[in-house]
């Protein structure tokens, strides 16, 4: 097989003869380096030589280090066994060193218990030192620890000699209270400056520390006791002599006589339903101001309310009650219901004492003013308790609200029955004035009212509206004594009028009994001016509301008929008003005693009446009546309005 233009078998010897060539030439090369090839080869069996000897070495050096490790190790296990030795033996010597420390009883300690006195600061510090030991030496006995054998007397002899001393010292602090004209709070504050002692006994001699607490509440609950037996009992001498009784009600009649045995009744019963200066005892400055002193009241010949009185004596309480709740709770070391049991211990005696004071005095006591400011003096009294956190108290208040509510009820209820039973036929002459029994319902029920804003109540606003649904259903009884209308409106205003006015003026303007009294005068009154108008202009109003009431129905051509009575009342009015309105001016200001409400009902009347004529006008301007020739003796509207106001009178 050739290529093209080539032979390749010549080719192929070609190359092989190139390539012999080529290898003669290696070997020839070869030949001439055979020397330096000898020479590597032995550089090279040198080399094994010295890498055999380094291996050698390097084995040995490996050898060697493992051994090292091997003994680093164990240095290291033994270290850590040494470090763990030695905190054992620092937590030993710590744990040794504070039960040799509790203890060891040094010579200041003996001293101090021994010789110091128990005021001294340093007994009070070494005292505390005592107890930390003892309770130190009881931990240790209980773990078994034999060393607390040689300490225990030792320590039982100093307990003996401090509790011994503590008791005298005590004891004597607690005598101090029966010592007359004493202030309670300095023997109080001196015991709470060493309150400690008493933990001390607390915790080392219980029986000794329960003789202290029983004679401390032995000896203050005595003492509290007679204080305020003997502080009620001169209190009550400095009472207003004249007091309410259960004829002096606000439907009893004025000229009602007692028996010839019978007390002197008040000299005003009016008085009695009276608030006055009496609500400022619940103010926040009357409330909390320094109590009564009986003796210097006798000697300047002042007299005070109950409620006064109640609030001396509540306050008085309430401040030693809780000044007595918190040295209990801190001195006695007690809180909760032992707090309150050890008060009560104390204190116990001397609120039931005060609770039958109070109830006995309530089953006579016939002022529900006076009941009613003392039940808001309790809220507040209350309301200062809780915010010294002093909960001791509260069944206290309650118990005081059980007498007094039921005692308020039932005056109220009796008022309310007098209003009920009052004939007005026994009530004597009779006159369209304010009567005195409105008058002592508008004065009571403002008092009520002024003092049950401050904390409401809604069974007092109940009371109160039955009451003042009995003293309507009065008004209008005795309103049905007068012959005429007139007077029985006159009579109506009068009263309406001066039970709002005292009202609005006492209690706030919003309160429901104004909103009654308002809307009952407004009608009364409205009636009053129709009936005021009634004689003079009658038969201008007849005509025209009958003129209004054809015209609505479309029927004006009746009104042809009327020209005759037109022009009578057109002419009627032109020369009878100016006298018509100046008698009903002075009428009105004669009937009415609030001037005020006089010239409120005249303004009333001028106005309806312009506003009648007026109306007249519109009727008269028809086409059935507008030819009519009395037309040109009409009045015109405006000069009326300015001739009216000249009878308008000035304040």
């Amino acid at each position: 097989m050739k290529w093209t233009g080539v032979d390749l078998r010549h080719y192929s010897k070609q190359v092989e003869l190139e390539l012999q060539q080529i290898e003669q030439k290696s070997i020839r090369d070869y030949i001439q380096e055979s020397e330096n090839i000898a020479s590597l080869h032995n550089q090279i069996t040198a080399c094994d030589a010295v890498l055999e000897r380094m291996e050698q070495m390097l084995g040995a050096f490996q050898s060697d280090l493992s051994s090292i490790s091997s003994e680093i190790r164990t240095l290291q296990e033994q270290s850590g066994a040494m470090n763990i030795r030695l905190r054992n033996r620092q937590a030993v010597r710590g744990k040794l060193g504070e039960l040799v420390d509790g203890l060891v009883v040094p010579s200041a300690l003996v001293t101090a218990i021994l010789e110091a006195p128990v005021t001294e600061p340093r007994f009070l510090e070494q005292l505390q030192e005592l107890d930390a030991k003892a309770a130190a030496v009881r931990e240790q006995e209980a773990r078994g620890t034999a060393a607390c054998a040689d300490v225990r007397g030792v320590l039982d002899r100093l307990r003996v000699k401090a509790v011994t001393k503590i008791r005298e010292f005590i004891l004597q602090k607690i005598y101090s209270f029966r010592k007359p004209m004493t202030n309670y709070q300095i023997p109080q504050t001196a015991l709470l400056k060493y309150r400690f002692f008493y933990q001390f006994l607390l915790g080392n001699e219980r029986a000794t520390a329960k003789e202290m607490r029983d004679e401390y509440v032995e000896t203050l609950s005595k003492i509290y006791v007679s204080y305020y037996r003997s502080y009620l009992g001169r209190l009550m001498k400095v009472q207003y002599e004249e007091v309410a009784e259960k004829d002096d009600l606000m439907g009893v009649e004025d000229t009602a006589k007692k028996g010839f045995f019978s007390k002197p009744s008040l000299r005003s019963r009016n008085t009695i339903f009276t608030l006055g200066t009496r609500g400022s005892v619940i103010s926040p400055t009357e409330l909390e101001a320094p109590i009564l002193v009986p003796h210097t009241a006798q000697r300047g010949d002042q007299r005070y309310p109950f409620e006064a009185l109640f609030r001396s004596q509540h306050y008085a309480l309430l401040d030693n009650s809780c000044r007595e709740y918190l040295f209990i709770c801190e001195f006695f070391v007690v809180s909760g219901p032992a707090a309150h049991d050890l008060f009560h211990a104390v204190m116990g005696r001397t609120l039931t004492m005060t609770l039958k004071h109070l109830e006995s005095y309530l089953a006579d006591c016939y002022d529900a003013i006076a009941v009613f400011l003392c039940i808001h003096i309790v809220l507040r009294f209350r309301n200062i308790a809780a915010k010294r956190d002093v909960p001791a108290l509260d069944r206290y208040w309650e118990q005081v609200l059980a007498l007094l509510w039921p005692r308020f009820e039932l005056i109220l209820e009796m008022n309310v029955q007098s209003v009920r039973s009052t004939d007005p036929q026994r009530l004597g002459g009779l006159d369209t004035r304010p009567h005195y029994i409105t008058r002592r319902y508008a004065e009571f029920s403002s008092a009520l009212v002024s003092i049950n804003q401050t904390i409401p109540n809604e069974r007092t606003m109940q009371l109160l509206g039955q009451l003042q649904v009995e003293v309507e259903n009065f008004v209008l009884r005795v309103a049905a004594e007068f012959s005429s209308r007139k007077e029985q409106l006159v009579f109506l205003i009068n009263n309406y009028d001066m039970m709002l006015g005292v009202l609005m003026e006492r209690a706030a303007d919003d309160s429901k009994e104004v909103e009654s009294f308002q809307q009952l005068l407004n009608a009364r009154t409205q009636e009053f001016i129709e009936e005021l108008l009634s004689p003079p202009f009658g038969g201008l109003v007849a005509f025209v509301k009958e003129a209004e009431s054809l015209i609505e129905r479309g029927q004006a051509e009746r009104l042809r008929g009327e020209e005759a009575r037109v022009t009578q009342l057109i002419r009627g009015f032109g020369s009878s008003w100016k006298s018509s309105v100046e008698s009903l001016s002075q009428d009105v200001m004669r009937s009415f005693t609030n001037f005020r409400n006089g010239t409120s009902i005249i303004q009333g009347a001028l106005t309806q009446l312009i506003q009648l004529y007026h109306r007249f006008h519109r009727v008269l301007s028809q086409p059935q009546l507008r030819a009519l020739p009395a037309r040109a003796e009409l009045i015109n509207i405006h000069h009326l309005m300015v001739e009216l106001k000249k009878h308008k009178p000035n304040f």
